[in-house]
């Protein structure tokens, strides 16, 4: 076999990583499903003066958590995988407390996935997916830090992953 088609044939090892990065990125995608449901839901169902603001802000998020999705689901085309379809379950409470709770919680662990999804973009050499998942961290960053001043409460840590 000729030189030049030998290095056309993907490593095993490098196939692999590629896989489950796909994998990795449809939950990140079932996630981002699970925020903009979870948004467009709380911020139509908070009530009185003290949430006015608060819903104002989540409806932003829900439009920002679906340029999250769009972005997901067209970099799991191009590593060849299909986008999935199915959102996480979205918890629903009658305590606007509850709600915005329920959302620092999955931001959270968003943004925790998101920082590892970055390390395996970069080890499979899609630097152009990293760069648009730190881009995105920042965005859910920012989530973090509104979902937690709205609940008086400091941001919970996610540095032990690096930032």
């Amino acid at each position: 076999m000729p030189e030049k088609e030998k290095s056309k044939k993907a490593d095993p090892q490098q196939q692999s990583a590629v896989k489950k990065l796909i994998a990795d990125l449809n939950e990140d995608l079932a996630r981002e499903y699970q925020a903009i449901i979870g948004y467009t839901v709380y911020s139509n169902v908070l009530k009185g003066a003290k949430w006015m603001n608060i819903a104002a802000e989540l409806k932003l998020h829900a439009a920002q958590e679906l340029e999250h999705a769009m972005i997901l689901a067209d970099q799991i085309d191009y590593l060849g995988g299909m986008p999935t379809a199915t959102p996480k379950l979205v918890k629903l409470s009658e305590k606007p407390e509850d709600m915005l709770q329920f959302d620092l919680d999955n931001e959270t662990v968003t943004i925790k996935n998101y920082r590892l999804r970055v390390k395996q973009a970069e080890a499979v050499a899609h630097y152009g997916l990293a760069e648009q998942l730190r881009t995105i961290i920042t965005q859910e960053q920012n989530h973090q830090h509104d979902l937690a001043t709205a609940l008086g409460i400091d941001v919970p840590d996610v540095f032990s992953e690096g930032a």
